[in-house]
C-alpha cells in the first residue's frame, strides 16, 4: 500500500485519486476493505488516511509518501505520529516559520510543570496563534493534545507522552517526520526520569538519535541537522519522613517546592496519620494529593501542578530547577 498526501501529487499517475470524496464513513471503510494492498491511494482525507493506516500499518513494504518532498514514512510511524502527536500527515501549511523548541515530557502533570515554569521563569504567554514550522502538530481535531506559548521571540510546545518510553519514541518519530516533511525547529528538549543513572537515561537518549548522526556540541548537547537536542534528566531526591525514596520524578520537584513554600510542614500531621493507617510510607503522589486538598484547590492534579508552580516564589522555582540541574537547559530552549 503506497499513501500519497501533500500537492505534488499529479507524478502519480496510475494512483486511485480522492476516493473520499462525497462519501460518509461506512463507504470509506467498505472502500478500504476492498482493497488489496496493492494500490497507491492519493488522498487529502485524514479520516480515509486513518483507516487505511490502522488496515495496512503491518505491511513493512507499506509506506505514506509525500509528494512535496517524496519523502516516505512507513504507516507504523505515521500510525504513532497520528495516535500520539496528532500530526497532520497531509502537509501543505502556509506561513512563516519563526524560532520554536519543542519539548517532549512524560505526561500532562509534567506538562503542566513545565508549561507553569516557563510561564513563571521567562514570562511566556499561552499562544493562539502557529507559526508555519509547528502547525503539523496543531490541534487537527481542536484536541488539548499540547501546550503553545511565546516570549522573547520564541515558541515553546510542551507535549506530553506516555513515560519515559513515549518521550523516546515521540523524539525519533518528530525527528523522522522532520525528515520527511521538510520543516525543522531549532531545539527539541527531551525530559525522561533518571530511573538508575544519569548515564543510563543519556544512554537511552543516544540510542534514539544514533540513526539521525547526532554530533555532540557540548555536554549533552546534540546537533541534528539544524536542530539542538537537549537532553533533561530529572532527578532529585526528596526525604521527608514517612514518604518513600524516590527522587527520579518531577512528583519529586513539586515536593521540593511544597517543601521551599511551607506547606509541606503544614500537612505533616497528616502524611504521618495516613501512613499509619495504612500500614507503609507514602508514595510522591499520595503526599501531592494531601497538598492539594490543604491548599483548597478542588480541580484535578495537572491544575494543581500549574496553579502552585505559578503561585509560587519565583526564587523557590528557580533554587528547586537550579538545584535539580535543570535551569540552564530549560532556558536554553527558552531563550535559545
Amino acid at each position: 500500500m503506497k499513501i500519497v498526501t501533500g500537492s505534488c501529487w499529479e507524478r502519480f499517475e496510475n494512483a486511485i485519486l480522492f476516493p473520499e470524496h462525497g462519501k460518509n464513513r461506512e463507504e470509506l471503510v467498505e472502500f478500504v476493505h476492498s482493497l488489496s494492498g496493492d494500490e497507491t491511494i492519493v488522498t487529502a482525507s485524514l479520516e480515509l488516511l486513518d483507516l487505511l493506516v490502522e488496515r495496512f500499518k503491518k505491511r513493512k513494504e507499506s509506506t505514506l509518501i509525500y509528494s512535496n518532498t517524496l519523502g516516505e514514512l512507513t504507516l507504523k510511524e505515521v500510525y504513532e505520529l497520528r495516535k500520539y502527536l496528532d500530526f497532520d500527515v497531509r502537509g501543505n501549511f502556509s506561513g512563516d516559520d519563526a524560532p520554536a523548541s519543542v519539548v517532549f515530557v512524560e505526561g500532562k502533570t509534567d506538562a503542566k510543570f513545565f508549561k507553569a515554569v516557563f510561564k513563571k521563569i521567562f514570562n511566556f504567554r499561552e499562544s493562539r496563534s502557529q507559526p508555519r514550522n509547528l502547525k503539523f502538530i496543531g490541534r487537527v481535531f481542536e484536541r488539548d493534545n499540547f501546550d503553545l506559548l511565546y516570549g522573547k521571540g520564541n515558541y515553546v510546545a510542551v507535549i506530553p507522552s506516555e513515560g519515559n518510553s513515549g518521550v523516546l519514541r515521540n523524539l525519533g518519530n518528530f525527528l523522522r517526520a522532520m525528515e520527511v516533511f521538510g520543516f525543522s525547529v531549532d531545539r527539541i528538549g527531551v525530559v525522561v526520569d533518571r530511573d538508575g543513572s544519569d548515564e543510563a537515561a543519556a544512554v537511552q537518549i543516544y540510542t534514539k538519535l544514533h540513526p539521525f548522526g547526532p554530533e555532540k556540541v557540548g555536554e549533552d548537547l546534540y546537533l541534528v541537522g539544524k536542530t539542538l537536542v537537549v537532553p533533561l534528566t530529572v532527578g532529585l531526591p526528596f526525604n521527608g519522613e514517612p514518604l518513600e525514596k524516590s527522587g527520579y520524578a518531577v512528583e519529586d520537584l513539586m515536593l521540593h517546592l511544597l517543601e521551599a513554600e511551607g506547606l509541606f510542614e503544614k500537612i505533616k500531621p497528616a502524611v504521618r496519620t495516613l501512613a499509619e493507617t495504612l500500614g507503609r510510607k507514602l508514595r510522591p503522589k499520595e503526599v501531592i494529593y494531601l497538598a492539594l486538598s490543604a491548599y483548597g484547590y478542588w480541580g484535578n492534579l495537572e491544575g494543581f501542578y500549574e496553579l502552585f508552580v505559578m503561585r509560587s516564589r519565583h526564587r523557590h522555582v528557580k533554587n528547586v530547577l537550579r538545584k535539580a540541574g535543570l535551569l540552564e537547559s530549560l532556558k536554553l530552549l527558552a531563550l535559545g
